[in-house]
């Protein structure tokens, strides 16, 4: 008993002397904790008051050496929910929703860029053939790109009404899209027309005058012993 007692004084202790301000939750929990560098770190809820017209909110989340770092939640002042949100190294990172009071609106997706590394690797694909793929090492501006699908809704139904793609910031156009068995056919279709229009003229005329013919004999230069 007398372990429980030290252990739960002596934890809490820790934990403050890791930080410089903080504050206690309702659930007894240290919240908006700064260190001793002054960099905001782990569990925090910022508070931010109707100003000019703009809505007042609320966002709780973590801090990660004064950087926002995974979910982080966004309530308007009378609890309903606003944003869903992750992030990594302080920037938008994977799937974001977005909410209106009728509901979903919105979902986003995002791709964190390492400021210390920032240079990704991408799917270049060959303009003629589909099925070649290269691999290209590229370095992306800013800090926060816009990559993976969008999707807008309609609130009141939940229906989708529309959908974007973007790779690591470009918008994909729909229009431009090849499926690879398209590609495939239309490339098999095009070689059989260019080879009707490689035979000449006297090969057509031999074809069409023997086409109801059952068996023509047709010298191939192959060779050996006949079956």
């Amino acid at each position: 008993m007398r372990l429980i007692i030290f252990l739960f004084f002596f934890f809490p202790a820790i934990i403050f002397a890791q930080c410089k301000t903080y504050t206690i939750g309702v659930k007894h929990d240290t919240l908006n904790c700064t260190d001793n560098g002054n960099l905001k770190q782990g569990k925090w809820v910022n508070h931010v008051e109707s100003l000019r017209g703009e809505p007042g909110f609320e966002e709780e989340g973590v801090y990660k050496d004064d950087k926002k770092e995974g979910t982080w939640r966004t309530y308007s002042l009378v609890g309903d929910i606003f944003s869903v949100e992750n992030f990594r190294w302080g920037y938008k990172n994977g799937l974001c929703s977005y909410y209106n009071l009728a509901g979903l609106a919105r979902e986003e997706s995002w791709k964190a860029i390492d400021p210390k590394n920032p240079y990704d690797t991408v799917d270049v694909y060959d303009l003629n053939d589909p099925d070649i793929v290269a691999k290209k090492v590229v370095k992306i501006e800013g800090t926060s790109v816009q990559h993976g699908i969008w999707t807008y809704y309609d609130p009141e139904t939940g229906g989708v009404t529309k959908t974007e793609e973007y790779i690591l910031g470009q918008l994909v156009d729909p229009l431009k899209k090849k499926p690879v068995t398209a590609a495939k056919t239309a490339n098999s279709a095009d070689s059989t027309a260019t080879a009707s229009k490689a035979k000449p003229a006297e090969v057509l005329q031999y074809e069409k005058d023997n086409s109801k013919k059952k068996k023509i004999k047709v010298r191939d230069g192959a060779t050996g012993i006949p079956e």
